[in-house]
Parts: C-alpha cells; structure tokens; sequence
C-alpha cells in the first residue's frame, strides 16, 4: 500500500492518472476551496473518497504535512529513457540527470525547479538514490506526478546513450572553471547533477562535455 498526501500531489496525480488509486481521505473537519476542488475531482473519474478524523489521516500520512488529504495509491510508474528523451516542451531538449541524490526533501525540489524550469525530465539512478516517494510528491509539489522520470542502472552510460542521441552533457561541479550562467543553453542537453556531500563522481564526470 502507498500513499501521496498534500494537496498538491494529490492533485496532480489525479490529473496525470500515472497511478491507480484505491481511495482517497479527506480530513472531514476542514472545510477548504481546494479541498472540495479534490473531491470534485475524485468523484468525476470515480475515485471513493474517505471522510476521516485528522488523527486517522497524520497516521497514514507519518505525521507528514497532509494539508487534509491523503491518498492511496500504487506504487509510482517511472518512465522509460526513451519516453523523456522524446517530450520536447521547448526548441531545444533539456533533461536533468541526478547522479545520486539521496535525500528525499532535495529530489522534490529539483523536481519541482526542473519543472518550473521547462524540463523535459529527469533522470535517476535505481541504487543508493531516492526514489519517487510520498515525501518526494509533496516536496516537489506534484511535479512528480506529471514530469516523466526515468530510473536507470548506470548514470553513466545513460549520458553515452545521450550523446548517441546528440544531446550535449553539462556537468555541475564545484572545481569547474567557469559558472552555469556562463554556457549558451541554445542546444539539446542533459544537466548532471552530483549527490549531496560527493558531487559528480569521476567516471560521471569524464562523460560530461562541460
């Protein structure tokens, strides 16, 4: 059993349908214009909602910040590389790669800033990385829900398989000899980012181009 909770998340995954939903809970001593606005929601594609006392929804939620809702679901459906490689939302392609992130808080807000930032997706690595979890849906807001998110074995011959594809590989390190801002972004590229503590790691590193 899963759960998402905030309305956000749960908003978005409603809208996305990138997951099977049991129920719905919904804090019945709240009375809020986005809560009923998920509700209605619920209800147009035939999702039970659960009216629950807040004490039922902290629990499932782990004492998260719920914001009166929370929802059950399956576990997040993560895309193939071949999906994000094909979304262009914008002229050029942008992917954000993440080379071992691990603290959930941190990989929902650079969901929720890739996002905001035109992203076609993101990367991540299926070992010693967060994951897409309930904690990773509220921090980034719902942009977990909807943004295509891959999860690969190598991070590495992720990027070859980039370059294959003629995307440039932009790395951000703390010894690099010029700023991000410095780089003209008019071409198809994948953004790496390296884990909190370590950075990028060295056979990461030499894959990138800048």
């Amino acid at each position: 059993m899963n759960f998402i909770y905030g309305i956000n998340a749960v908003s978005e995954a409603l809208k996305s349908q990138g997951r099977a939903f049991q129920w719905v809970g919904v804090a019945k001593e709240r009375h809020d214009l986005r809560l009923q606005h998920v509700v209605e929601d619920c209800r147009k594609i035939g999702i039970a909602v659960r009216f629950l006392p807040r004490q039922e929804l902290d629990r499932m939620a782990g004492n998260g910040a719920h914001q009166g809702v929370v929802a059950v679901t399956s576990a997040k459906q993560y895309n193939d590389l071949d999906d994000v490689v094909a979304v262009k939302r914008g002229q050029y392609s942008l992917i954000v790669v993440l080379d071992g992130v691990e603290d959930p808080h941190n990989l929902g807000a650079v969901l929720r800033t890739a996002d905001a930032a035109g992203a076609d997706g993101v990367v991540i690595p299926e070992r010693r990385a967060a994951g897409v979890t309930a904690i990773v849906a509220k921090s980034s807001a719902g942009a977990s829900e909807h943004l295509p998110i891959a999860r690969v074995n190598n991070i590495a011959r992720t990027l070859e398989e980039f370059k294959s594809r003629n995307l440039w590989i932009v790395g951000l390190d703390e010894r690099a000899q010029q700023t991000y801002a410095a780089l003209d972004y008019n071409m198809d590229c994948a953004i790496v980012l390296g884990a909190e503590g370590k950075g990028v790691h060295e056979l990461v590193r030499r894959k990138c181009d800048f």
